[in-house]
């Protein structure tokens, strides 16, 4: 299940990494969502 949220995280969701966005001055809704693609991402490597 994991699997897929993260195929289609990467198809959906913006990245901010390859925007250049400094977690540190992110918005909270920015936060909200880099954290849950890291909560994807760290279970669907399980």
């Amino acid at each position: 299940m994991f699997k897929v949220l993260a195929k289609i995280n990467k198809i959906i969701l913006p990245s901010f990494t390859k925007q250049g966005l400094n977690p540190i001055y992110a918005k909270n809704w920015q936060k909200a969502i880099i954290a849950y693609r890291y909560w994807v991402t760290v279970n669907s490597l399980d």
